[in-house]
């Protein structure tokens, strides 16, 4: 959570950035990225270099002894707006295609552009960064996902972006460990992998180690926030989570640069994101480690209603299932990626849940008879809104194995309105908004909860939000997974008076009026 005070300031920047010409909000975060980007760069170079004196360890200098006026500390007080540009441009930038000696990065920036030409932009967007806060841990991650959160406010490429409260239920379902191996093949911002290093961070921290303070928000009203250092985590464990635990990929390599910023601003220092469209058989090509059998869990909510040309698809995933359609393909594609026993919480539109064609029953044969089908969660059609209406649903699934019983859950209620505003329904008592209610809590603990010995008796209730279906009914039905397939409605019988009373009291009214009508004409 960040104050009124720091979200004032990125309000600000972003008028700027589009009084400055620059109304993209893909482009303003990606470019307000870079700036954040060469402030960091230097942020850890000096506590390296403090480091250092400390301990008289050496380290990886990013900055050589004749790139020391491309620091944020030495190109941010530059006065002449002209000659500020032509550095940044000409020089920062530079650095940041050549640069590897921070992780990975160099590869994200490897085609990275000023796009900011007004100098006097340039002068207040460097101002502006300047004050934010970016050395708090906890704070740069939250000012990060208010920047995010403007693809949505902008309404423009907005489906880059689950919605968080769905997001934080994926995780929580899946309950990711701090020794497993993640993995996105469609990362966009990299939402699911900063919510697993969010619940990490969560679960893996003691009563001492939350910090607790009192902020201000936007209100002006006093509000509670929880800081979690994951103390608990030991050496190993945070060694794993900031190096080897994160995969994404994505074909967009401004996401692809947003999602690598967004991870390292949470926390994870070496994030593995790479700019390859995971259908592709370049995949297998490029990356035939990751590319099948290699993650614990994979998190992910593919393009929709794609329809890609069957020459680029990587003939193993036709193999499973014969079609050009992506939210197939993808399904197909992820139980390739996961290790045997791995698990995955991935979103698909309804269609995919009892489409007719040979492609739509072959991926729901796959999930049931190769593979554990744990879960159908169906989620409300708002969802998605202002962008899309289309209606929507989690499946929770293990590679491997073959199904017995599925878990269905029909939310009614995600906790906001399901019109084009989506607005919070929920409060605290403090009266601030709740982003993860209605529902959602009752999904996770039912899912936690959930117990398959009652799958073939009376406690089966299908009129209820949630129950069991065998692997034998859904198999009569052609694989179909549709929850209103299953759940049983309760019809309660209508009373109506008889007809003749009915006829009865209608004979009376109109006497009354013609009795009234009448009266009337006497008066005239």
């Amino acid at each position: 959570m960040i104050t009124g005070e720091l979200k004032n300031k990125i309000d600000k920047l972003w008028l700027e950035f589009w009084q400055g010409g620059i109304a993209n909000p893909l482009t303003v975060i990606e470019q307000i990225t870079f700036l954040m980007f060469a402030k960091l760069l230097d942020i850890n170079e000096s506590r390296d270099e403090k480091r250092a004196d400390r301990t008289s360890r050496g380290f990886t200098r990013r900055f050589k002894d004749n790139e020391q006026h491309l620091r944020w500390s030495q190109f941010s007080h530059i006065e002449d707006a002209e000659r500020l540009i032509k550095v940044v441009r000409d020089e920062v930038f530079l650095h940041f295609r050549t640069h590897t000696g921070d992780s990975r990065f160099g590869d994200y920036m490897k085609d990275a552009r000023l796009a900011i030409d007004k100098p006097s932009l340039l002068v207040k967007a460097i101002e502006m960064i300047d004050a934010l806060p970016l050395e708090a841990g906890d704070t740069k991650g939250d000012l990060y996902e208010y920047l995010l959160s403007k693809l949505t406010t902008a309404g423009i490429n907005g489906q880059f972006r689950t919605p968080r409260h769905i997001i934080k239920l994926m995780v929580r379902l899946l309950d990711p460990q701090p020794d497993e191996i993640i993995a996105d093949p469609a990362c966009g911002t990299a939402g699911f992998l900063v919510a697993v290093m969010e619940h990490l961070l969560e679960t893996y921290s003691s009563e001492q180690g939350v910090l607790v303070e009192s902020i201000t928000d936007d209100k002006g009203k006093a509000v509670v926030q929880k800081t979690y250092t994951g103390d608990l985590l030991d050496q190993t464990q945070w060694r794993h989570i900031k190096t080897q635990m994160f995969h994404g990929f994505d074909f967009d390599s401004t996401m692809l640069r947003i999602a690598a910023m967004n991870l390292y601003m949470h926390g994870v220092e070496d994030p593995d994101i790479h700019y390859q469209d995971s259908l592709a058989q370049s995949f297998a090509d490029k990356f035939p480690a990751l590319e099948q059998n290699a993650f614990n869990v994979i998190l992910a909510n593919p393009p929709f209603k794609g329809s890609l040309d069957e020459d680029t698809i990587n003939p193993p995933i036709l193999r499973l299932v014969k079609t050009k359609k992506t939210e197939l393909l993808f399904i197909a594609q992820i139980l390739r990626m996961l290790k045997i026993g791995g698990r995955s919480a991935t979103v698909v539109p309804q269609g995919v849940l009892f489409g007719s064609s040979k492609a739509h029953q072959t991926v729901r044969q796959l999930l049931i008879e190769n593979n554990q089908l744990e879960a159908v969660i169906n989620l409300p059609s708002g969802v998605f809104k202002p962008y899309a209406g289309v209606a929507t649903a989690i499946l929770i699934f293990v590679k491997g194995g073959a199904t017995d019983h599925v878990w269905f859950y029909d939310v009614q209620d995600d906790g906001f309105s399901l019109d084009d505003k989506r607005d919070p329904l929920y409060q605290d008592e403090q009266g601030n908004p709740l982003g993860f209610a209605g529902d959602l809590p009752k999904v996770l603990e039912a899912y936690q909860k959930r117990d398959k010995a009652i799958a073939d008796t009376a406690a089966n209730d299908k009129t209820q939000a949630c129950f069991w279906i065998s692997k034998a009914e859904i198999v009569a039905n052609k694989y179909d997974l549709s929850v209103n397939r299953y759940k049983e409605t309760v019809h309660q019988e209508e009373e109506y008076e008889d007809p003749k009373e009915i006829l009865q009291q209608w004979m009376s009214l109109v006497d009354e009026i013609q009795d009234e009508l009448k009266e009337l004409e006497g008066m005239l």
